[in-house]
């Protein structure tokens, strides 16, 4: 696999011919941009979508909101990543949307994001509440599993490892789903998935039991893992993405790289220190990475780290 370096979003490429200049060969961007398209074809950029998948408009689509231990929906600040996966004309649309895609555009990677259940994890405080508790949700578990319980309270107090694989089950099945597709009609395409940033043991084991993301049973399906490494915003110091990468042997199946997401208000510091990592990242994508050209400087730290990271 390419070595993929470069930012994250669509203003970045409002500089497209300085690319070269801080080593950069690749653009990630919101969705199937048509503009995004065009200026990596211009400037020999290699273009990666993210592609958007449990989230919506939940002031518009309030139904989709996952619903909580108590049966109402869960709570959220500003922000919030997940649906509930019972509501299938939700899925089929996004789905969709993949397929409208891929039939016009022939993007280098595709990087599926929220795919998790409910909650937000850019948070030093992060709110992490049990879901998806709505009753098609329970009836699919108990069908799933050939458990007969109704109560959610029960449910976690009684099958709580059979309720948190399931839900990893769920994410994992509609991972493959959507794989597929873009084996299908993109077969060169890199896959990656960003994740959230918890090692297995933080926070209770958020990442199984709240979000649902398992890194063994969705590697199978994935060329590349990209935890979001936002540091400032996750109340975390700039070595957070070093300390990632060396312990991610423990818990990442062998032969599947990490490619670091990085944030720009945390940059130089955050790339800086990533670059010391004993295990290095696969590439780095920066997030809102259009910060980097407005100084002379900070284009030559990222041209320098990038140059190691490609070695």
């Amino acid at each position: 696999m390419t070595t993929m370096i470069g930012t994250y979003g669509t203003p970045a490429l409002t500089y497209a011919a300085q690319f070269k200049d801080i080593n950069a060969n690749t653009a990630w961007f919101h969705g199937f941009d048509e503009f995004a398209f065009e200026e990596c074809t211009r400037h020999g950029i290699n273009p990666c979508v993210e592609f958007a998948t449990f989230r919506a408009d939940y002031k518009k689509f309030p139904h989709l909101i996952p619903i909580d231990v108590d049966g109402n929906p869960i709570r959220y600040k500003t922000h919030l990543q997940g649906v509930c996966l019972s509501k299938t004309d939700f899925l089929d649309e996004i789905e969709n949307n993949l397929k409208t895609g891929l039939s016009t555009y022939t993007p280098a990677g595709i990087w599926l994001d929220y795919m998790t259940y409910g909650g937000w994890f850019e948070d030093p405080s992060p709110d992490l509440q049990d879901s998806c508790f709505c009753a098609d949700c329970i009836r699919h578990f108990n069908q799933a599993t050939n458990i007969d319980e109704t109560n959610p309270q029960r449910i976690l107090n009684l099958h709580q490892e059979a309720w948190e694989q399931h839900k990893c089950n769920q994410i994992t099945s509609v991972t493959a789903k959507y794989t597929a597709i873009i084996h299908d009609m993109c077969p060169d395409a890199v896959i990656g998935m960003y994740m959230c940033p918890y090692t297995p043991n933080e926070y209770d084991g958020a990442l199984r039991r709240i979000f649902a993301q398992d890194y063994n049973l969705i590697a199978p399906y994935i060329d590349v893992f990209t935890p979001l490494i936002y540091c400032t915003k996750s109340g975390r110091d700039a070595s957070w993405g070093r300390a990632f990468l060396e312990a991610s042997s423990k818990f990442i199946p062998d032969g599947k790289p990490v490619q670091l997401i990085l944030d720009a208000i945390d940059f130089p510091s955050c790339l800086e220190q990533t670059i010391l990592s004993s295990v290095q990242s696969k590439g780095v994508q920066m997030f809102s990475g259009a910060e980097i050209f407005k100084d002379k400087k900070f284009m030559e730290i990222f041209a320098r780290c990038a140059s190691i990271l490609q070695a």
